[in-house]
Protein backbone atom coordinates (compact mmCIF):
# COMPACT_ATOMS: atom_id res chain seq x y z
CA UNK A 1 0.00 0.00 0.00
CA UNK A 2 1.39 3.44 -0.86
CA UNK A 3 2.64 5.56 2.03
CA UNK A 4 0.25 8.39 1.16
CA UNK A 5 -2.70 6.03 1.50
CA UNK A 6 -1.51 4.94 4.94
CA UNK A 7 -1.24 8.54 6.06
CA UNK A 8 -4.76 9.36 4.96
CA UNK A 9 -6.42 6.30 6.43
CA UNK A 10 -6.36 7.33 10.14
CA UNK A 11 -7.83 10.69 9.23
CA UNK A 12 -10.69 9.02 7.42
CA UNK A 13 -11.32 6.69 10.32
CA UNK A 14 -11.22 9.53 12.84
CA UNK A 15 -13.73 11.56 10.87
CA UNK A 16 -16.04 8.59 10.58
CA UNK A 17 -15.79 8.13 14.31
CA UNK A 18 -16.78 11.71 15.04
CA UNK A 19 -19.79 11.38 12.78
CA UNK A 20 -20.81 8.23 14.59
CA UNK A 21 -20.51 9.94 17.96
CA UNK A 22 -22.61 12.85 16.80
CA UNK A 23 -25.26 10.52 15.43
CA UNK A 24 -25.35 8.69 18.71
CA UNK A 25 -25.90 11.90 20.62
CA UNK A 26 -22.66 11.58 22.51
CA UNK A 27 -21.50 15.16 22.15
CA UNK A 28 -20.69 16.73 25.49
CA UNK A 29 -22.48 20.09 25.82
CA UNK A 30 -21.44 22.39 28.59
CA UNK A 31 -24.64 23.50 30.36
CA UNK A 32 -22.87 26.60 31.55
CA UNK A 33 -22.43 27.77 27.94
CA UNK A 34 -26.16 27.78 27.03
CA UNK A 35 -27.41 31.27 26.15
CA UNK A 36 -30.48 32.59 27.92
CA UNK A 37 -33.69 31.74 25.98
CA UNK A 38 -34.99 35.25 25.93
CA UNK A 39 -37.10 36.81 23.11
CA UNK A 40 -35.54 39.72 21.32
CA UNK A 41 -36.50 43.22 22.36
CA UNK A 42 -39.26 44.82 20.29
CA UNK A 43 -38.17 47.84 18.33
CA UNK A 44 -40.51 50.78 19.01
CA UNK A 45 -42.64 51.45 15.97
CA UNK A 46 -43.63 55.03 16.41
CA UNK A 47 -46.94 56.56 15.37
CA UNK A 48 -48.94 55.24 12.41
CA UNK A 49 -48.77 57.46 9.37
CA UNK A 50 -51.83 59.43 8.28
CA UNK A 51 -52.72 57.00 5.48
CA UNK A 52 -52.64 53.96 7.75
CA UNK A 53 -54.66 55.75 10.39
CA UNK A 54 -57.34 56.65 7.87
CA UNK A 55 -57.45 53.08 6.54
CA UNK A 56 -58.12 51.84 10.06
CA UNK A 57 -60.72 54.52 10.77
CA UNK A 58 -62.62 53.86 7.54
CA UNK A 59 -62.78 50.13 8.29
CA UNK A 60 -63.86 50.63 11.91
CA UNK A 61 -66.53 53.12 10.85
CA UNK A 62 -67.96 51.19 7.91
CA UNK A 63 -67.44 47.46 8.52
CA UNK A 64 -70.49 47.21 10.87
CA UNK A 65 -72.60 48.27 7.85
CA UNK A 66 -71.32 45.45 5.63
CA UNK A 67 -73.08 42.08 5.60
CA UNK A 68 -72.41 38.62 4.20
CA UNK A 69 -75.21 37.23 2.00
CA UNK A 70 -75.72 33.51 1.40
CA UNK A 71 -78.29 32.47 -1.16
CA UNK A 72 -80.07 29.16 -0.71
CA UNK A 73 -81.48 26.69 -3.20
CA UNK A 74 -83.91 23.84 -2.63
CA UNK A 75 -82.41 20.36 -2.94
CA UNK A 76 -84.21 17.02 -2.74
CA UNK A 77 -82.49 14.03 -1.15
CA UNK A 78 -82.58 11.12 -3.61
CA UNK A 79 -83.21 8.55 -0.89
CA UNK A 80 -85.48 10.26 1.64
CA UNK A 81 -87.02 12.66 -0.95
CA UNK A 82 -86.82 15.32 1.75
CA UNK A 83 -86.40 18.87 0.42
CA UNK A 84 -83.91 21.12 2.22
CA UNK A 85 -82.36 24.54 1.65
CA UNK A 86 -78.68 24.35 0.80
CA UNK A 87 -76.14 27.19 0.33
CA UNK A 88 -75.72 27.96 -3.35
CA UNK A 89 -73.50 31.03 -3.41
CA UNK A 90 -72.32 34.01 -1.41
CA UNK A 91 -71.96 37.72 -1.89
CA UNK A 92 -71.87 41.00 -0.04
CA UNK A 93 -74.40 43.68 0.85
CA UNK A 94 -74.70 46.70 3.09
CA UNK A 95 -77.25 48.12 5.50
CA UNK A 96 -79.29 50.87 3.85
CA UNK A 97 -81.46 52.07 6.74
CA UNK A 98 -82.67 51.32 10.25
CA UNK A 99 -85.67 49.43 8.86
CA UNK A 100 -83.45 46.49 8.00
CA UNK A 101 -83.14 47.09 4.26
CA UNK A 102 -80.03 45.52 2.71
CA UNK A 103 -78.73 46.54 -0.72
CA UNK A 104 -76.83 44.11 -2.94
CA UNK A 105 -76.45 43.10 -6.58
CA UNK A 106 -79.34 41.34 -8.25
CA UNK A 107 -77.01 38.64 -9.55
CA UNK A 108 -76.05 37.77 -5.95
CA UNK A 109 -79.59 36.50 -5.23
CA UNK A 110 -80.64 35.62 -8.77
CA UNK A 111 -82.23 32.17 -8.93
CA UNK A 112 -82.19 31.69 -5.16
CA UNK A 113 -85.17 30.32 -3.26
CA UNK A 114 -84.14 32.12 -0.08
CA UNK A 115 -81.22 34.01 1.45
CA UNK A 116 -79.61 34.64 4.81
CA UNK A 117 -77.75 37.73 5.98
CA UNK A 118 -74.82 37.55 8.39
CA UNK A 119 -74.23 40.81 10.26
CA UNK A 120 -70.82 41.99 11.41
CA UNK A 121 -71.47 40.47 14.86
CA UNK A 122 -71.78 37.07 13.09
CA UNK A 123 -75.49 36.75 13.85
CA UNK A 124 -77.40 35.12 10.98
CA UNK A 125 -80.88 36.23 9.92
CA UNK A 126 -83.33 35.11 7.22
CA UNK A 127 -83.87 37.76 4.54
CA UNK A 128 -86.89 38.62 2.44
CA UNK A 129 -86.70 40.05 -1.07
CA UNK A 130 -88.20 43.55 -1.14
CA UNK A 131 -87.54 44.45 -4.76
CA UNK A 132 -85.12 44.13 -7.64
CA UNK A 133 -84.15 45.96 -10.81
CA UNK A 134 -82.16 43.50 -12.96
CA UNK A 135 -81.46 46.14 -15.65
CA UNK A 136 -79.24 47.90 -13.09
CA UNK A 137 -78.17 44.75 -11.23
CA UNK A 138 -79.61 46.00 -7.94
CA UNK A 139 -81.74 44.27 -5.32
CA UNK A 140 -83.06 45.12 -1.87
CA UNK A 141 -83.50 42.56 0.91
CA UNK A 142 -84.89 43.04 4.40
CA UNK A 143 -84.02 41.47 7.74
CA UNK A 144 -86.12 41.69 10.88
CA UNK A 145 -83.64 42.70 13.60
CA UNK A 146 -83.64 45.37 16.32
CA UNK A 147 -82.60 48.83 15.17
CA UNK A 148 -79.71 48.94 17.63
CA UNK A 149 -78.05 46.12 15.70
CA UNK A 150 -78.21 48.03 12.41
CA UNK A 151 -75.59 50.54 11.27
CA UNK A 152 -76.78 52.21 8.05
CA UNK A 153 -73.96 53.11 5.70
CA UNK A 154 -73.07 56.77 5.11
CA UNK A 155 -74.13 57.92 1.62
CA UNK A 156 -71.80 59.96 -0.58
CA UNK A 157 -72.12 61.18 -4.17
CA UNK A 158 -70.49 60.00 -7.38
CA UNK A 159 -70.88 63.34 -9.17
CA UNK A 160 -67.82 64.78 -7.45
CA UNK A 161 -65.48 61.84 -7.99
CA UNK A 162 -62.14 62.38 -9.67
CA UNK A 163 -59.70 59.92 -11.18
CA UNK A 164 -56.94 59.28 -8.66
CA UNK A 165 -59.08 59.50 -5.52
CA UNK A 166 -58.43 56.80 -2.94
CA UNK A 167 -61.16 54.19 -2.53
CA UNK A 168 -61.87 51.23 -0.25
CA UNK A 169 -63.77 48.01 -0.84
CA UNK A 170 -65.13 45.87 1.99
CA UNK A 171 -66.62 42.50 1.18
CA UNK A 172 -66.51 38.74 1.39
CA UNK A 173 -64.19 37.53 -1.38
CA UNK A 174 -64.23 33.73 -1.60
CA UNK A 175 -66.31 33.72 1.60
CA UNK A 176 -63.65 35.58 3.64
CA UNK A 177 -65.91 38.07 5.34
CA UNK A 178 -65.00 41.63 6.35
CA UNK A 179 -62.05 41.85 3.95
CA UNK A 180 -60.70 45.35 3.28
CA UNK A 181 -58.87 46.28 0.08
CA UNK A 182 -57.73 49.67 -1.12
CA UNK A 183 -57.08 51.35 -4.44
CA UNK A 184 -57.95 54.41 -6.48
CA UNK A 185 -60.57 55.57 -8.92
CA UNK A 186 -58.94 54.38 -12.14
CA UNK A 187 -61.53 55.82 -14.54
CA UNK A 188 -65.06 57.21 -14.64
CA UNK A 189 -68.07 56.87 -16.94
CA UNK A 190 -67.36 53.31 -17.99
CA UNK A 191 -70.10 51.15 -19.48
CA UNK A 192 -70.79 47.63 -18.20
CA UNK A 193 -73.47 45.10 -19.04
CA UNK A 194 -76.19 43.98 -16.63
CA UNK A 195 -77.58 40.46 -16.35
CA UNK A 196 -80.35 41.52 -18.75
CA UNK A 197 -77.72 42.78 -21.23
CA UNK A 198 -78.84 46.38 -20.66
CA UNK A 199 -76.00 48.88 -20.48
CA UNK A 200 -75.15 50.37 -17.09
CA UNK A 201 -73.57 53.74 -17.81
CA UNK A 202 -71.39 55.89 -15.59
CA UNK A 203 -69.70 52.93 -13.88
CA UNK A 204 -66.66 53.58 -11.68
CA UNK A 205 -63.48 51.69 -12.57
CA UNK A 206 -61.12 50.88 -9.69
CA UNK A 207 -57.95 48.90 -9.08
CA UNK A 208 -59.01 47.97 -5.53
CA UNK A 209 -58.96 44.16 -5.41
CA UNK A 210 -62.45 42.85 -6.15
CA UNK A 211 -62.98 39.09 -6.34
CA UNK A 212 -65.91 36.66 -6.48
CA UNK A 213 -67.88 37.27 -3.28
CA UNK A 214 -67.28 41.03 -3.32
CA UNK A 215 -70.33 41.57 -5.52
CA UNK A 216 -72.91 43.82 -3.90
CA UNK A 217 -70.44 45.29 -1.43
CA UNK A 218 -69.68 48.98 -0.93
CA UNK A 219 -67.02 51.03 -2.66
CA UNK A 220 -66.10 53.84 -0.27
CA UNK A 221 -64.29 57.15 -0.44
CA UNK A 222 -61.63 58.21 2.07
CA UNK A 223 -64.36 59.62 4.33
CA UNK A 224 -66.00 56.20 4.56
CA UNK A 225 -69.01 57.22 2.44
CA UNK A 226 -70.67 54.96 -0.10
CA UNK A 227 -69.72 55.98 -3.65
CA UNK A 228 -70.57 52.78 -5.53
CA UNK A 229 -71.71 49.17 -5.42
CA UNK A 230 -69.01 46.70 -6.49
CA UNK A 231 -70.48 44.71 -9.32
CA UNK A 232 -68.05 43.10 -11.73
CA UNK A 233 -64.43 42.59 -12.70
CA UNK A 234 -62.58 42.26 -15.94
CA UNK A 235 -60.40 39.19 -15.60
CA UNK A 236 -59.49 36.38 -17.99
CA UNK A 237 -58.73 34.16 -14.96
CA UNK A 238 -61.82 35.03 -12.91
CA UNK A 239 -59.72 36.54 -10.09
CA UNK A 240 -58.84 40.17 -9.48
CA UNK A 241 -56.72 41.66 -12.24
CA UNK A 242 -56.88 45.23 -10.99
CA UNK A 243 -59.90 46.16 -13.13
CA UNK A 244 -63.13 46.28 -11.15
CA UNK A 245 -66.37 48.16 -11.72
CA UNK A 246 -68.95 49.68 -9.39
CA UNK A 247 -72.43 51.09 -9.99
CA UNK A 248 -72.27 54.80 -9.04
CA UNK A 249 -74.02 55.72 -5.81
CA UNK A 250 -76.13 58.45 -7.43
CA UNK A 251 -77.75 55.74 -9.55
CA UNK A 252 -78.18 53.52 -6.48
CA UNK A 253 -79.69 56.37 -4.43
CA UNK A 254 -82.20 57.02 -7.19
CA UNK A 255 -83.31 53.41 -7.64
CA UNK A 256 -83.26 51.89 -4.14
CA UNK A 257 -85.96 54.16 -2.61
CA UNK A 258 -88.29 53.18 -5.48
CA UNK A 259 -87.60 49.48 -4.94
CA UNK A 260 -88.41 49.89 -1.24
CA UNK A 261 -91.61 51.81 -2.02
CA UNK A 262 -92.93 49.82 -5.00
CA UNK A 263 -91.15 46.48 -4.83
CA UNK A 264 -89.87 47.04 -8.36
CA UNK A 265 -88.65 49.84 -10.56
CA UNK A 266 -91.55 51.35 -12.50
CA UNK A 267 -89.90 53.06 -15.43
CA UNK A 268 -91.35 56.34 -16.74
CA UNK A 269 -92.46 55.72 -20.31
CA UNK A 270 -93.54 57.46 -23.50
CA UNK A 271 -95.70 54.65 -24.85
CA UNK A 272 -93.68 53.88 -27.97
CA UNK A 273 -92.18 50.85 -29.71
CA UNK A 274 -88.74 51.23 -31.25
CA UNK A 275 -87.53 49.74 -34.51
CA UNK A 276 -84.24 47.87 -34.89
CA UNK A 277 -81.04 49.75 -35.73
CA UNK A 278 -80.91 48.00 -39.11
CA UNK A 279 -84.31 49.45 -39.99
CA UNK A 280 -83.11 52.98 -39.26
CA UNK A 281 -80.12 52.46 -41.51
CA UNK A 282 -82.17 51.01 -44.35
CA UNK A 283 -84.60 53.95 -44.20
CA UNK A 284 -81.82 56.53 -44.07
CA UNK A 285 -83.01 57.84 -40.72
CA UNK A 286 -80.64 59.58 -38.28
CA UNK A 287 -79.38 57.99 -35.08
CA UNK A 288 -82.07 57.87 -32.46
CA UNK A 289 -85.22 55.92 -31.63
CA UNK A 290 -87.21 55.18 -34.77
CA UNK A 291 -90.85 54.68 -33.84
CA UNK A 292 -92.67 51.66 -35.25
CA UNK A 293 -95.49 51.86 -32.75
CA UNK A 294 -97.22 54.57 -30.71
CA UNK A 295 -99.69 53.60 -27.97
CA UNK A 296 -103.04 55.24 -28.57
CA UNK A 297 -103.72 57.87 -25.92
CA UNK A 298 -100.20 57.48 -24.49
CA UNK A 299 -97.72 60.29 -23.76
CA UNK A 300 -96.14 60.18 -27.23
CA UNK A 301 -99.51 60.09 -29.01
CA UNK A 302 -100.77 63.06 -26.99
CA UNK A 303 -97.59 64.93 -27.97
CA UNK A 304 -98.36 64.31 -31.65
CA UNK A 305 -95.71 61.68 -32.40
CA UNK A 306 -96.34 59.21 -35.20
CA UNK A 307 -94.86 55.83 -36.04
CA UNK A 308 -93.50 54.64 -39.35
CA UNK A 309 -96.19 52.67 -41.14
CA UNK A 310 -96.75 50.92 -44.43
CA UNK A 311 -99.39 52.35 -46.76
CA UNK A 312 -101.95 50.40 -48.74
CA UNK A 313 -99.65 50.49 -51.73
CA UNK A 314 -96.88 48.88 -49.68
CA UNK A 315 -94.76 51.98 -49.44
CA UNK A 316 -93.28 53.19 -46.15
CA UNK A 317 -95.08 56.19 -44.68
CA UNK A 318 -92.47 58.28 -42.80
CA UNK A 319 -92.89 58.63 -39.06
CA UNK A 320 -90.83 60.10 -36.23
CA UNK A 321 -87.36 59.50 -34.83
CA UNK A 322 -86.60 60.73 -31.28
CA UNK A 323 -83.06 62.10 -31.40
CA UNK A 324 -82.78 63.78 -27.98
CA UNK A 325 -84.46 64.00 -24.56
CA UNK A 326 -84.08 67.34 -22.79
CA UNK A 327 -81.34 68.21 -25.30
CA UNK A 328 -79.35 65.08 -24.44
CA UNK A 329 -78.73 63.07 -27.63
CA UNK A 330 -79.97 59.49 -27.82
CA UNK A 331 -78.33 57.06 -30.23
CA UNK A 332 -80.68 54.15 -29.55
CA UNK A 333 -83.44 52.82 -27.30
CA UNK A 334 -80.98 51.98 -24.53
CA UNK A 335 -79.88 55.62 -24.39
CA UNK A 336 -83.45 56.88 -24.24
CA UNK A 337 -84.53 54.43 -21.53
CA UNK A 338 -81.52 55.43 -19.44
CA UNK A 339 -82.50 59.09 -19.63
CA UNK A 340 -86.17 58.42 -18.90
CA UNK A 341 -85.23 56.33 -15.84
CA UNK A 342 -83.75 59.47 -14.33
CA UNK A 343 -87.18 61.15 -14.43
CA UNK A 344 -90.42 60.69 -12.52
CA UNK A 345 -93.81 59.60 -13.78
CA UNK A 346 -95.85 62.74 -14.53
CA UNK A 347 -92.75 64.83 -15.27
CA UNK A 348 -92.58 66.76 -18.54
CA UNK A 349 -89.69 66.18 -20.95
CA UNK A 350 -88.68 67.97 -24.15
CA UNK A 351 -88.20 65.63 -27.09
CA UNK A 352 -86.24 66.45 -30.23
CA UNK A 353 -88.12 64.69 -33.03
CA UNK A 354 -86.95 64.18 -36.62
CA UNK A 355 -89.35 63.51 -39.49
CA UNK A 356 -88.60 63.63 -43.21
CA UNK A 357 -85.50 65.76 -42.76
CA UNK A 358 -87.06 68.26 -40.35
CA UNK A 359 -86.45 68.42 -36.58
CA UNK A 360 -88.93 69.87 -34.12
CA UNK A 361 -89.21 70.01 -30.32
CA UNK A 362 -92.27 68.71 -28.52
CA UNK A 363 -93.22 68.42 -24.85
CA UNK A 364 -94.45 65.08 -23.49
CA UNK A 365 -95.69 64.15 -20.03
CA UNK A 366 -94.21 60.84 -18.92
CA UNK A 367 -96.52 57.97 -18.14
CA UNK A 368 -95.92 54.59 -16.50
CA UNK A 369 -94.30 51.54 -18.08
CA UNK A 370 -97.00 49.36 -16.44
Amino acid sequence: MPATALLRRPVVLLTAGLVALAAAGCWHIDAQSKPAAQPRAVTPRGALDADETNNINVFKKTSPSVVHITNLALQRDLFSLRVTEQPQGTGTGFIWDENGHIVTNFHVIQGANAATVTLSDQSVHPAKLVGAFPDRDLAVLRVDVPKEKLAPIAIGTSRELQVGQKVYAIGNPFGLDQTLTTGIVSALNREIESVTRRTIKGAIQTDAAINPGNSGGPLLDSAGRLIGVNTSIYSPSGASAGIGFAIPVDEVNRIVPRLIRDGRFIRPALGVTAGAAQLSQSLGAPKGVLLVGVVSGGPAARAGLQAYTRGRDGRIVPGDVITAVNDQPVADLDDMLGLLEQRQIGEKVVLSVWRSGQTRRVIATLGSSD
